[in-house]
């Protein structure tokens, strides 16, 4: 490597509490980023933080051509997709999932008394494409706190 090139980049640290918020979000799934466009030099990648609150889910959405991977850093989660979003799958703590681009789905925070935390990557962006709402009757399982 060059000096150059030494020079002209460097690490860039987001500090607790001062992550961006201006983020796209999905009703009960509230979105920071540590790191994006918006506020690092990143062009490529899209780090951040997902929180949901006991008993809280986001409205079903995609994540356009955004290729997702999520970590269940706190919490049990499930992702509901398919048709009528009959389908899905059951995460908790320190369990990865991929969601693939295009693919709507709905988050929930499957405890009524825990809070949900994910950490998020997405490329290339924070892409986030809200669809039309659904009743929490058809997600099976899921019940608000």
């Amino acid at each position: 490597m060059t000096s150059d090139a030494t020079t002209q980049v460097a690490p860039i640290v987001t500090r607790a509490g001062a992550e961006y918020t201006e983020t796209a979000q999905s009703g009960g799934a509230l979105r920071v980023s540590g790191v994006s466009p918006q506020h690092t030099p990143a062009t490529k990648i899209w780090y951040g933080k997902v929180t949901n609150e006991p008993g809280y889910r986001s409205l079903p959405h995609h994540h356009g051509e955004a290729e997702t991977g999520g970590y269940v850093l706190t919490g049990k989660a499930r992702i509901y997709y398919g048709e009528n979003y009959a389908e899905y799958v059951d995460m908790s703590e320190g369990d990865f999932v991929f969601v693939p681009p295009f693919m709507p789905h709905v988050e929930v925070n499957m405890s009524t008394t825990e809070k949900l935390v994910w950490l998020t990557c997405r490329t290339p962006d924070n892409i986030v494409v809200n669809l039309p709402d659904v009743d929490d009757s058809i997600l099976v399982g899921y019940r608000q706190a």
